[in-house]
């Protein structure tokens, strides 16, 4: 394993990624764990739903390569048209 000379440092909202996983839409099931942000590889529309929501939210036209950094609990299939989604958490 590659030397990390911030493995014992304690993770936070504002710190970086500790790791990565894509992220495939679904409209039943949440993603395997809360996200911190989320990375857009192609632009589009991207219905999610934020950690201490109820509901759901639309994010209209997000540019490929953009970093939202908004916590979310699930990213939907329905109404979602952006791809290639990376979780960072």
């Amino acid at each position: 394993m590659p030397f990390d000379p911030f493995e014992h440092s304690s993770d936070s909202l504002i710190a970086p990624a500790k790791t990565a996983m894509a992220i495939v839409p679904d409209d039943a099931a949440d993603l395997a764990s809360a996200i911190k942000a989320i990375y857009i590889g192609t632009g589009g529309d991207i219905v999610a739903r934020p950690v201490d929501s109820d509901s759901d939210v639309t994010f209209r036209n997000v540019a490929a390569g953009t970093v939202l950094a908004i916590r979310l609990r699930a990213v939907r299939a329905s109404g979602t048209t952006a791809a290639d989604l990376v979780g960072l958490a």
